[in-house]
């Protein structure tokens, strides 16, 4: 029997359990799933010897990395892991981010603000620019490279058509919270794309909605990074 599950916290949002539960169900596999919400990443060590996949969410995404005996190449690119089978780490949240963003993305797009610096973050830059697209960091605090948000301004907003909402505020436990940008320079020109899927519409997509923009939320990339997992995991 095969052994799989998912970790991180907090997990009441997540319906990993859901889908591995169904899709082992439906081809008939000899395998578990099963949810560890952990406190440390520590915590991890004899889960790797335990189980023969995770998955891996917030926020453990790139804590993750120095416990794995391997990490293809992708991932250790993006600097952050979301799938681990047999102690080695990938990265599939890319092939989410591109499936979720192709259909609305436009010749002239050529610019993005990606909100959040953690390991979902990291893989939304990477498939942006695998898209074509110059990307800017924003974050609370000052890193190289990166804006805070207490630089963001009206104009900086209008220079970057898509603005992907990579940090957990709208997510339990901190659902009705938005990161703080100016909302006035939002417009009916804009794309807003959020990594949460759960609730299904955010505070972050609800603001730009009324403001006109055209928003997305996280649940075509959790399907995709997890259809994505589940070839590694050979399930």
């Amino acid at each position: 029997m095969q052994h799989f599950g998912i970790i991180g916290k907090p997990l009441g949002h997540s319906q990993s359990k859901k889908f591995f539960d169904e899709r082992i169900s439906a081809r008939g596999i000899d395998a578990d799933y099963t949810v560890h919400e952990l406190d440390t990443i520590e915590q991890v060590v004899p889960l790797l010897s335990t189980l023969d996949g995770l998955n891996v969410t917030s926020p453990y995404k790139e804590a993750i990395l120095p416990y794995l005996d391997e990490i293809d190449e992708l991932a250790n690119q993006i600097g952050a892991v979301n799938v681990v089978y047999k102690n080695c780490g990938y990265n599939t949240d890319y092939i989410g981010v591109i499936e979720a963003l192709t259909p609305y993305m436009r010749q002239e797009d050529d610019r993005a603000l990606v909100l959040g610096s953690g390991g979902a973050a990291a893989a939304v830059r990477y498939a942006l620019k695998k898209m074509g697209l110059t990307v800017q960091v924003v974050s609370r605090q000052k890193g190289k490279g990166n804006l805070t948000y207490d630089e963001l301004t009206e104009e900086i907003i209008a220079e970057h058509r898509i603005i992907a909402n990579c940090t957990p505020l709208g997510m339990l436990p901190h659902e009705g919270k938005a990161p703080n940008i100016p909302w006035q320079g939002i417009t009916s020109e804009h794309l807003l794309f959020d990594c949460i899927y759960n609730p299904e519409e955010t505070v972050f997509l609800q603001k730009g909605r009324e403001r006109g923009a055209e928003t997305v939320n996280g649940y075509t990339m959790f399907i995709a990074q997890a259809v994505a997992a589940a070839r590694i995991f050979e399930i």
